[in-house]
């Protein structure tokens, strides 16, 4: 199939897409903040720069979109029908990255965790991976 926007109008339509502050990401804050766990954001000295730091925790929280980052099995994990090769090797960069990401915070002591963008995209499914969450993330202060 073929790409229905000129070079110009996909950059342009590439460059809206935002790293920090998305939706999911906005919606499962507001579920940790109910919960009563405290976070900092945009912290840039650690690797990856993570979307939620719980310092008191030593726990880092990614909010993965599964389109970018490839969530297994995930409907929303399609690979585009057009210039598939392109594609593939962006996302094996993505997952790639991601895997160093996470070795090196475990290799600094911290623990990581993922929430995938599906898991959060009804207020429900939201709740579940905040609970989930805030179980993992204490369970050290148990």
């Amino acid at each position: 199939m073929v790409d229905f926007l000129s070079p110009d109008e996909r950059s342009q339509r590439m460059a809206q897409i935002r790293s920090s502050n998305t939706s999911p990401e906005l919606t499962l804050r507001r579920e940790l903040h109910r919960r009563g766990l405290r976070f900092t954001l945009d912290n840039k000295k650690l690797p990856g720069k993570p979307d939620l730091v719980f310092p008191r925790h030593r726990a880092i929280v990614f909010v993965h979109g599964c389109f970018w980052h490839r969530h297994p099995e995930c409907s929303i994990a399609t690979t585009p029908k057009s210039n598939t090769t392109f594609w593939q090797e962006k996302f094996d960069r993505n997952v790639a990255r991601d895997d160093r990401v996470v070795a090196r915070l475990d290799e600094l002591g911290w623990r990581v965790f993922v929430a995938w963008e599906c898991e959060v995209q009804s207020r429900v499914r939201a709740r579940e991976t905040a609970e989930r969450l805030v179980r993992l993330i204490r369970i050290v202060d148990a």
